[in-house]
């Protein structure tokens, strides 16, 4: 009787949790439907499989880039390179949230936010008040950030200027590569005991990677690179000026394109997360094979990102900003960097893909990547210390810039620079990856019902 009265309670609790689907799998109901936008300023680039790398050999005779047939998901690219202003909103990000903490200090009240008055949480430590307006000359406030500006010795002409210097980012990031390894240990001899366990047994935040870093730009790089070219106006007035405005940034290095690209997710996902919409794919540095992808623009045979086996057009009109004919840096319009998109796009509608800045990708450089990574979605990394050895810290760098001959404009032609150096000639953009698998895609099937 006890076993029958346990069963009948049994089929009423099972009865009584499904409220649709009359007994069939049906999945979770009442889930938000998702469709992913454009995001601003990016254009969206289709899954494809194509030949990468050619069969000639390269400049230096090493054949680093053998052919390979792989295939790469969709994702979203930016259509031009980070501006000086693009990046420059992330410069002074940073630089407010550092000011809001130390004015948090004086005046919470003001500039920390405790608690939410919609639902009681208490938020601690508390988080800063982003919608309250820095008085950068207000009374008290001037007196706190007094620390943040270049001392009175240091200003040129008496001007009051943010001391650079102190414009570091806190940055977090998941080492997924450590994740998936066989030592789940993180890296950490505290966490020898957890070594070669199965996953889910552990702490999952000893794979969590704190770095801090200084994210203003070597506005110096011009004469680090050129040391006897007049290029004194570049190196003053670059990148501050309203007239390089919507020129692509230089003077950033691997570590701080990466540290923009996590800010810029983060950045995004905070305000969609403010409204109760789902959080967006991040933001990051493209792996070689996708920049290839991106930059043949559906044409699978063409040498450069145009379709063309050459440099200029029907016209005679160069078509990238490089270092055309015999030295004749004027030749094609631009002496130094352009304006990004001053040039025709290619047919994903992606901007200077060739010339004007090279760009950096994810990838770390090896001359054998190619034999030895996977054909789909193919990337190899490598996340080197400051300690590694040089030889650990080359990042693959694609496009060639301003101040290349044409062989280094070709969709296929590869080069490095090392993770921690900047350079007048080297910038970045970021893709997405899109979530499914083609744009358009209908997820609706006859055997299935989706409400």
């Amino acid at each position: 009787m006890k076993r029958l009265i346990f069963y009948f309670a049994g089929l009423l609790l099972l009865a009584s949790c499904s409220s649709s689907g009359k007994g069939e799998l049906v999945g979770v109901s009442k889930r938000p439907r998702f469709y992913q936008p454009d995001p601003y300023g990016m254009v969206y680039i289709p899954m494809g499989s194509y030949t990468m790398g050619v069969g000639d050999e390269n400049i230096p005779g090493t054949m680093d880039y053998q052919p390979k047939t792989v295939s790469v998901s969709a994702f979203y690219m930016d259509e031009t390179e980070i501006t000086n202003n693009e990046y420059r909103q992330f410069v002074h990000w940073v630089r407010d949230s550092i000011a809001r903490v130390k004015l948090g200090e004086s005046l919470p009240e003001l500039y920390l936010i405790e608690e939410n008055k919609k639902t009681g949480e208490v938020y601690d430590p508390p988080i800063l008040n982003w919608g309250k307006p820095i008085k950068w000359n207000g009374e008290e406030e001037r007196e706190i950030l007094a620390e943040m500006f270049l001392p009175e010795n240091e200003r040129y002409f008496r001007r009051k200027e943010i001391d650079t210097r102190k414009l570091f980012y806190e940055y977090y990031w998941v080492d997924l590569r450590a994740a998936a390894s066989k030592d789940y240990s993180g890296g950490d001899p505290k966490n020898a005991a957890f070594a070669n366990r199965p996953q889910g047994m552990r702490d999952r935040s000893v794979y969590v990677r704190k770095e801090t870093i200084n994210i203003y730009p070597d506005t110096l790089v011009w004469l680090h690179d050129y040391s006897y070219s007049f290029n004194d106006p570049l190196a003053e007035n670059y990148f501050w000026h309203p007239a390089f405005d919507h020129y692509p940034v230089v003077g950033v290095n691997w570590r701080q394109a990466r540290a923009f690209s996590i800010w810029r997710t983060q950045y995004l996902n905070s305000f969609l997360a403010s409204r109760e919409q789902a959080i967006m794919m991040d933001f990051r540095l493209p792996t070689e094979a996708e920049w290839e992808w991106a930059a043949r623009g559906g044409n699978a045979l063409s040498p450069y990102p145009w379709g063309g086996p050459y440099c200029r057009n029907e016209k005679g009109c160069f078509l990238a900003n490089f270092k055309p004919l015999r030295g004749d840096y004027a030749a094609d319009g631009g002496l130094a960097t352009l304006v990004v998109g001053h040039f025709p796009p290619n047919d994903f509608g992606l901007y200077d893909m060739a010339g004007n800045v090279a760009e950096w990708t994810v990838d770390a450089f090896h001359s054998s990547a190619y034999n030895f990574t996977w054909d789909m979605n193919p990337s190899y990394t490598f996340n080197a210390k400051d300690t590694d050895p040089p030889i650990l810290k080359r990042k693959v760098v694609r496009g060639g810039s301003w101040k290349d001959v044409s062989y280094y404009l070709q969709n296929t032609t590869r080069s490095y620079e090392y993770q921690d150096t900047a350079k007048s000639y080297i910038g970045f953009r970021n893709v997405q990856g899109f979530l499914g698998r083609q744009k358009g895609d209908n997820p609706r099937r006859a055997s299935k019902i989706y409400n």
